[in-house]
């Protein structure tokens, strides 16, 4: 075992800069009516001293963590095998360190999980919450605001009647959605089909709504549902092709669904896009350009959703210490784009 050095103290800061204790502590925890001169030899002093502020002795003053909970609605083998999350996560984390904030990653897996980080947030330990990937029955929404706990969520929430307050992310869905089919219209496809995501999640319903503002008239049978994985996919595009045979174009709800689709469509003899088209959702490089062929989708900035979510969260909190300063950030929805490449 090796002996360590004392942390260096407020107090060995304040003889280095020449300064009270209490001035350094002012400009350690981001206080105001400190001249810059003296901003500056604290800082200096600061860094020639290595110095860390004490966490638990700073959130007293600033009554801060400085650390923010990601609640993410879904078990961690869905989480680590997605990249969607993946992308998410890294705008979150990028975000959250540009501001010096900790993330902490929240997953359930069922509902014991649910009232575990129920526990967590209301027991202060962190100064806000993003929670991402819910379902409609999810508790979570309730267990967050009866722990009081300021939050951004990433996509519509799905619950019915209006809450006051309430801040998302998300992107245009159901106009993504609508491109895509046009899309496929615009190139001859009679037979569009669309494989859903699941349906106890806003995404996946305004994806089919988007679907069904353009095939007014379209066969109950064109629509299968299924999951957002590959395997999904994979379950759903095989349905519809027993179903309706001369399906001749499919709208996937999202990237991994339509690789699964495209699976079952090369198993089977068709042709890529000459027998049936095929479109995704989510613009996912490791996925879209990895498919055979390259997949046309429609892009959604999901790194992007990320950062937001936590810009919007940090400003509010920003804005609820402040003395006067009232107002809640609004809720944002981002455009999509058409990505075409060889699949349609």
């Amino acid at each position: 075992m090796t002996d360590t050095a004392p942390r260096p103290t407020l107090e060995a800061v304040a003889a280095r800069a020449g300064v009270s204790r209490a001035t350094v502590s002012r400009v350690v925890n981001g206080g105001d009516g400190v001249r810059d001169i003296l901003v500056e030899r604290v800082r200096k002093a600061v860094e020639e001293l290595g110095y860390v502020p004490n966490q638990a002795a700073r959130s007293l003053v600033t009554r801060r963590h400085d650390a923010i909970a990601v609640v993410v609605a879904e078990p961690e083998t869905r989480v680590f095998a997605d990249p969607f999350f993946a992308l998410q996560l890294r705008g979150i984390s990028k975000e959250l360190t540009a501001h010096d904030n900790q993330l902490v990653l929240l997953l359930t897996e069922g509902r014991d999980d649910h009232a575990r980080v129920g526990r967590y947030l209301a027991g202060g330990h962190v100064d806000g919450a993003l929670v991402f990937s819910l379902h409609l029955d999810d508790p979570l929404p309730q267990l967050i605001q009866r722990a009081g706990v300021p939050t951004v969520f990433g996509g519509r929430p799905g619950w019915s009647g209006d809450r006051c307050g309430v801040v998302y992310v998300d992107s245009d869905n159901r106009g993504g959605a609508r491109d895509a089919v046009r899309h496929l219209a615009g190139l001859g496809r009679t037979r569009i089909a669309h494989i859903t995501g699941a349906l106890d999640q806003t995404s996946a319903v305004d994806r089919l709504d988007g679907y069904r503002d353009v095939m007014v008239d379209a066969d109950p049978r064109l629509i299968a549902e299924a999951d957002f994985t590959p395997a999904g996919g994979e379950r759903a595009m095989r349905e519809l092709l027993d179903r309706c045979p001369d399906v001749d174009a499919v709208f996937a709800a999202n990237d991994l669904t339509a690789s699964g689709a495209l699976r079952v469509l090369r198993e089977t003899g068709r042709r890529v896009p000459d027998d049936v088209a095929v479109i995704g959702f989510d613009d996912m490089l490791p996925v879209a350009e990895q498919t055979d062929p390259p997949l046309t989708t429609v892009r959604q900035d999901i790194e992007e959703m990320g950062r937001l979510m936590a810009r919007l969260l940090l400003w509010g909190l920003d804005r609820g210490k402040q003395e006067g300063v009232g107002g809640t950030p609004s809720s944002v929805v981002l455009p999509t784009t058409m990505v075409r490449r060889a699949s349609a």
